[in-house]
């Protein structure tokens, strides 16, 4: 007897069996590029791993393509603000790991463009020299990668007098605050930043907790070890946010995306009006004080120069 497949009916069957299955694959693949933006270049995020080498989105990448999209809708209107200029609008991306921001925004915003730049700064040369070798090779020829740190940058005779806008994502502890000052040393125009890993201020709280604990009942927000790191990272961004505002900025905070991606999730964007807020300076050195920080980091915050002997006793405390 002979078995059912050999039959001639369902040799005949066999192919259109396999017909829907094709076809749901054909219509996945453009269900999954409708989701990139016109005339986003595959190649590039196939090389950044945001898409497979067939072209597909597991759930990995479709999550940090949306955060890569989400950042760029915040970006993008302070670039076109900036792009009236012959020369176009000049970028510097601290800390920039892969480049993944930078790749993003050249591919969507300055291709088109035509004009400005990108700069991309890092210390690991092992990525500064991929992507210089990526940028190459898809013909991104205004792009550069330094191999330095965020402080360094500031005196790199690579980078322009003038950097219209500051981007800092996820800057490890004191990188926020050299990304800052390189900001305002370069007269940047907007700065957008996502701190990360502060352990600084945490390590200041603890040298003075016992002293803290009977001066103030304060203290109790910072008695226990998580809730030192809570507060330290909470007042720290606050404290930046003053120091900013005191130096002429508007200043914004907001999710970068949802807390379930990410806890590492505060967006601080900060727009240059030329107003010096006062009262901001006043508040910034007063909450230093009330937690008896003023000499150890009001330099760091442009607090004056009564603050710098004792500066040193900030890199030297445990992080």
């Amino acid at each position: 007897m002979k078995n059912a497949k050999d039959t001639p009916v369902a040799r005949t069957q066999q192919p259109h069996a396999s017909r829907p299955k094709a076809a749901a694959a054909s219509k996945a693949e453009p269900a999954e590029l409708s989701e990139l933006r016109p005339g986003q270049s595959i190649e590039l995020l196939k090389e950044l791993h945001i898409l497979t080498r067939d072209g597909r989105l597991n759930q990995d990448s479709r999550r940090k393509l949306k955060q890569v999209y989400h950042l760029f809708n915040f970006i993008e209107p302070l670039l076109t603000e900036l792009s009236t200029t012959e020369k176009g609008p000049t970028l510097a991306d601290h800390g920039a790991g892969k480049s993944y921001l930078g790749f993003i925004l050249y591919d969507l915003y300055f291709k088109a463009l035509g004009r400005g730049h990108i700069y991309g700064v890092e210390t690991r040369a092992e990525l500064v020299e991929k992507s210089r070798v990526l940028a190459q090779k898809l013909d991104f020829g205004r792009m550069s990668f330094l191999n330095v740190s965020v402080a360094e940058s500031t005196g790199a005779d690579e980078l322009p007098a003038r950097i219209d806008i500051v981007t800092a994502l996820h800057a490890c502890d004191t990188a926020t605050d050299d990304a800052i000052a390189f900001g305002l040393q370069k007269n940047a125009r907007a700065m957008v930043l996502v701190p990360c890993c502060q352990a600084e201020m945490a390590a200041c709280l603890r040298q003075g907790k016992a002293l803290q604990l009977a001066r103030t009942p304060l203290a109790e927000l910072w008695r226990h070890p998580l809730h030192t790191r809570e507060l330290g990272s909470q007042v720290t961004n606050v404290l930046r946010c003053l120091y900013l505002e005191a130096n002429g900025y508007q200043v914004t905070v907001t999710e970068l995306v949802g807390w379930e991606h990410s806890m590492k999730n505060e967006l601080i964007i900060a727009r240059y009006t030329g107003q010096k807020k006062r009262s901001a300076s006043e508040r910034l050195r007063a909450i230093l004080e009330e937690f008896g920080l003023d000499k150890v980091l009001g330099a760091r915050f442009g607090l004056g120069s009564e603050a710098s002997d004792t500066q040193v006793a900030v890199d030297a405390l445990p992080h």
